[in-house]
């Protein structure tokens, strides 16, 4: 009898989790995030998406774009990992999200470790990162690849970062020096508000010596399973219990007057292992205002 009522209760939680993931792989949450910015010349708002690895919410994920479109952004920045590095190369879910966005909204797009791996292992995906990146391009969309742009408007400067496949190994963290941000980035200007994608979380420390303003990150996909107190339970380079899996994060730059802030997104999809638990999938809002007297 205490044998079966112990198999019952087993069998009632196994089936509790199911549910959860289930549900958590399949829905999003909009977080809105509202920034005080030295020097700003205007208001400015933006959607962030990450790690949506070809997910779909709805067909040609209407879901999401009616999402976007309702948070009514001046524009679109990408975190990476919009597609997912398989074989065969698959990222026309990505692609027809990208154009989709790019049709009504300025998009800038960082890349992160799935489209990096695309783009340099020619020998396994051939040129399937060339025609991706292609069709981005001729559809508006701006890549920055270790590249930046300037929103004079605005006073933003936007970088992204294209960290090579060193910074994303398992098991091991490599460090990552300021004059390695320099030699890819250049110096950011102290006359404007710089906002770098830089898709890897783990090095804020250092990018925020480099001199971001705003850091925005993805690739932790919010821990895959959320515990309380404890957040996120496993990173993708399989630490337990990452420092940063999700939220807003502040670290002091050069000058210890100010600071630097680092948003990381739990992203939108998952891949290899299709999970999330007590962690929907995230569309992030950033609403940007000039500080008072700045």
């Amino acid at each position: 009898m205490v044998i079966q009522i112990v198999a019952g209760l087993a069998a009632l939680v196994v089936l509790f989790f199911l549910v959860v993931i289930i549900r958590d792989v399949n829905r999003f949450v909009t977080i809105e995030y509202h920034i005080p910015c030295k020097g700003l010349k205007r208001s400015y708002c933006f959607a962030m998406l990450s790690d949506l690895h070809n997910k779909q919410f709805g067909e040609h994920n209407s879901r999401l774009l009616n999402a976007v479109d309702g948070c009514r952004p001046d524009s679109i920045l990408v975190a990476g990992d919009m597609l997912t590095s398989q074989m065969p190369a698959n990222y026309t879910p990505a692609l027809e999200t990208m154009k989709a966005l790019a049709v009504k909204y300025p998009v800038y797009y960082a890349n992160g470790n799935h489209e990096y791996r695309l783009k340099t292992d020619t020998y396994k995906y051939k040129n399937a990162y060339a025609d991706y990146a292609g069709q981005l391009r001729r559809a508006g969309v701006v890549l920055l690849e270790n590249g930046n742009v300037l929103l004079p408007d605005a006073g933003i400067r936007i970088f992204g970062a294209e960290i090579n496949m060193d910074y994303y190994k398992k098991l091991s963290r490599r460090e990552m020096k300021v004059s390695y941000l320099n030699s890819l980035l250049g110096r950011p200007s102290s006359d404007e508000y710089n906002i770098l994608i830089a898709h890897n979380p783990d090095y804020f420390k250092a990018y925020a010596a480099w001199g971001a303003d705003l850091v925005l990150s993805g690739h932790v996909h919010g821990g895959i399973m959320r515990l309380p107190v404890l957040g996120g339970v496993l990173s993708p380079s399989l630490r337990l219990f990452p420092r940063y899996d999700g939220g807003l994060y502040t670290e002091e730059k050069a000058s210890a007057e100010e600071k630097s802030r680092m948003i990381l997104g739990r992203g939108l999809g998952t891949h290899t292992l299709p999970v999330r638990v007590f962690n929907p999938g995230e569309l992030i809002v950033v609403r940007l205002d000039p500080e008072r007297g700045s």
